[in-house]
């Protein structure tokens, strides 16, 4: 809401509304990318926590991205089904499922590679500037899930 303004209910106004149209345009940017690594933005992104550090459990994976298992779970079993990670259970505690890459989903990295780039020239920011948005969003986020 402006300072000078009293009406709370202008939708430009509404953070939530530019971050919600925002993810939108994300979406068409990211879309031609990701169908020509035939992954889905979730199924990128735990194949991005994957190649940040591989032979990782589901709970540590959906931590890291804010999904349940019941969410995060069919995910990784389509990735497992298009051979790019396997699913093995924990030898130290069976009810741990341990996420492991294959070689192509290793493999697929070096395509992958590309994509952040792209989203950052599409942004139209400077490292610095989205760097600096990154860390003002994650502010907001992480005190609205106190």
């Amino acid at each position: 809401m402006t300072k000078t303004d009293d009406d709370p209910m202008k939708l430009d106004d509404f953070l939530c509304f530019t971050i919600y149209s925002a993810n939108h345009a994300f979406n068409r940017v990211y879309k031609p990318l990701l169908d020509a690594l035939d992954l889905t933005y979730p199924q990128y992104l735990a194949m991005v926590a994957l190649w940040q550090k591989d032979d990782q459990t589901v709970g540590s994976i959906g931590e890291k991205l804010f999904l349940e298992s019941s969410t995060l779970t069919p995910l990784l079993k389509r990735l497992e089904a298009m051979g790019h990670l396997k699913r093995v259970r924990d030898a130290r505690d069976e009810r741990q499922v341990r996420i492991q890459l294959t070689e192509t989903g290793r493999a697929l990295e070096a395509t992958a590679k590309s994509v952040p780039l792209a989203i950052l020239e599409a942004t139209g920011l400077t490292e610095d500037a989205l760097q600096t948005l990154k860390n003002d969003l994650a502010k907001v986020r992480d005190s609205m899930l106190r």
